[in-house]
């Protein structure tokens, strides 16, 4: 049988995983769909590294894609829909470096990076 990339989104859905949507971003697709299969049953902790998401997007030349992978990563980090730990401690989003994993945010991770977002201010409309 062959899955293809809007029935794995579907599946994936239905796995009750609210974090994934369809999304018109492969990178951010690849890192939830093996989050997916390390973790299928969502209980957290389970981590992956980038470098197998760079593999499987571009497995001849995944060395080029790992900065977009990480960078994709931070990304989500930023949103509070990924968290990037090394040697199991969660890291400063705006300062590390070095051997990164990715796994699902807790419920405190998540609540901390979406009150680290700046407020949103509805007078900022030009269009009134």
């Amino acid at each position: 049988m062959v899955i293809l990339p809007t029935m794995r989104l579907r599946l994936l859905s239905e796995l009750g995983l609210p974090h994934i949507a369809p999304m018109s971003d492969p990178i951010e697709a690849a890192i939830f769909e093996k989050l997916a299969k390390a973790d299928p049953k969502n209980v957290g902790g389970k981590s992956i590294e980038p470098a197998d998401v760079a593999k499987e997007l571009q497995p001849e030349q995944w060395q080029r894609m790992l900065p977009k992978v990480k960078a994709t990563a931070l990304g989500l980090m930023r949103q509070g829909r990924l968290t990037i730990t090394k040697k199991g401690k969660v890291v400063d989003p705006n300062n590390f470096r070095g051997v990164i994993r990715l796994r699902l945010p807790t419920e405190a991770e998540t609540a901390a990076a979406l009150a680290a977002l700046p407020p949103v201010e509805a007078s900022d409309d030009d269009f009134d």
